[in-house]
Order: structure tokens, then C-alpha cells, then sequence
């Protein structure tokens, strides 16, 4: 059924910050620093059940007499191989349940910020259908920041789960394993060229074994492959890797 999954936990320091972390806050180089994060990918062996991903993150970064700079980080995002209307829409359904209890603006961002952040722009490509993602998040202050980041790691199962049991018994063959192992190829791009995650990770001298646990066990590669017009396997590019309001 499940093909590789891994859960990672990690807690990591250092002297100074990567540099993967410092881009978008230039003011934090040179701090020492703290991280704390659990990671969760699932990759099925049956290419009608998509590939999860779920990540939430703790950092805290220090300079000098001055107060710490903390945030929260993390969200989670599905790649289907082959599209389904009901799986996209119970998988956002539950993003934006888990967000609302805190504030309905919430999800519309954090659903954007996803469309924008696992997009491979040298295929001018979606990885998948989206989700949440969020990063320097600390605007409900400390006690509801946590909470909330502990609202979306809570609702990863639930989100996800009822899709691999409906989806993990179908019938495939050879076909729509070969798209699945060629789509899965553009899951490692992503990962290896753009992720911040795997950057800071090997950056910060972490496990490379851990840090590169979301890769797929195997993929493919076809040059200038294009998939037939008005195939299941075209619905994917045309109807499900374009961001849309599900819900």
C-alpha cells in the first residue's frame, strides 16, 4: 500500500543561521539559533493514491542582550498523480476547517502561499494541488501561534487518510505506473533545486539521510514527454496542477 513514508523529528542549533533562513530576514545574520520540527512524507505504491506531505516547525533565533526572535512554520500539500474532484475538496475542506477556528482569513493566505511556494518555475509547473503553507507565522502571539500550528498538524490525518483508503485498492497497470513514477520526477526537482527545507537542512550540516527522507524511493525521467490530449493523464495538467478554489 504505502510504498516509503518517513517521520522525521528534529532539533538542531547553531552559531550563526543559514543562509536559506537569513534571505528573507537579513536582520537575523549572525544569530545563534534553535529549530524544532516534525516532518511527515508518504509516497503510495498505487498511483491513484497521492503523495503527502505535511511539516510543522518551531525556530528561535537570538542576537546578543536582545529579546529572541521566534516564529512558527509548517502546512502540508498533496500531489495526486491522477486527479480526483472529491479528494481535492476534502483535502482543502479540512485545511480550512482546521484554520477557521482561529480566523477566517487564514486559509484564503496560507492556501495562496502554497500555490505559489511548491511551483517548479523552470517546468512552469504545480508539484500538486496545494494546501497550506505558512513561515515566520507569529501574529496570534505565542500561546495561539502554537496552538494554531498544532491545529494544522492535527488535521494531516484526518485531511489525508480517508483519501489513501479510498484510493489504495484501485486497479492499475503498467501505464499509469509509469506516470506515476515520471510525475514523481518533478516531486525530486522540487525538492533538490527549490525546497528551503532540504536547503537549510543540508546547509545547517543536518542528517543528509533525514534531510533528503522525502525523496521518492524511485522515479523517472522521459525526454520532452507530453501526455496525449484528453487522456486522465492530460486531466492532470490541464484540470488539477492549475491552482483553483476548491472549496
Amino acid at each position: 500500500m504505502i510504498e516509503k513514508a518517513g517521520v522525521n523529528f528534529s532539533h538542531v542549533f547553531g552559531d550563526q543561521l543559514p543562509a536559506s533562513a537569513t534571505k528573507s530576514r537579513p536582520e537575523l545574520t549572525g544569530c545563534s539559533w534553535e529549530a524544532f520540527g516534525v516532518s511527515v512524507v508518504i509516497h503510495p505504491q498505487n498511483p491513484y493514491a497521492p503523495t503527502a506531505h505535511a511539516n510543522v516547525r518551531f525556530f528561535v533565533a537570538q542576537n546578543g542582550s536582545n529579546d529572541p526572535v521566534w516564529w512558527f512554520g509548517g502546512g502540508y500539500d498533496l500531489t495526486p498523480y491522477y486527479g480526483n474532484d472529491e479528494d481535492c475538496v476534502h483535502w482543502h475542506k479540512t485545511a480550512k476547517d482546521a484554520c477557521d477556528v482561529f480566523s477566517v482569513e487564514l486559509y484564503p493566505r496560507l492556501k495562496a502561499n502554497c500555490d505559489e511556494y511548491f511551483y517548479l518555475p523552470h517546468r512552469q509547473e504545480a508539484r500538486g494541488i496545494g494546501g497550506l503553507f505558512f513561515d515566520d507565522f507569529n501574529e496570534l502571539g505565542f500561546n495561539d501561534s502554537f496552538a494554531f500550528m498544532k491545529s494544522i498538524g492535527n488535521s494531516f490525518v484526518p485531511a489525508y487518510l480517508p483519501i489513501l483508503n479510498r484510493r489504495r485498492g484501485l486497479p492499475f497497470g503498467d501505464r499509469e505506473r509509469q506516470f506515476q513514477l515520471y510525475r514523481r520526477g518533478r516531486y525530486v526537482e522540487f525538492n533538490l533545486v527549490h525546497d528551503r527545507g532540504t536547503l537549510f537542512g543540508l546547509q545547517s550540516k543536518g542528517r543528509t539521510e533525514s534531510i533528503l527522507m522525502s525523496l521518492p524511493p524511485l522515479a523517472r525521467w522521459e525526454y520532452s514527454y507530453t501526455p496525449q490530449p484528453g487522456t486522465p493523464e492530460d486531466e492532470l495538467y490541464t484540470r488539477y496542477l492549475t491552482p483553483k478554489e476548491w472549496v
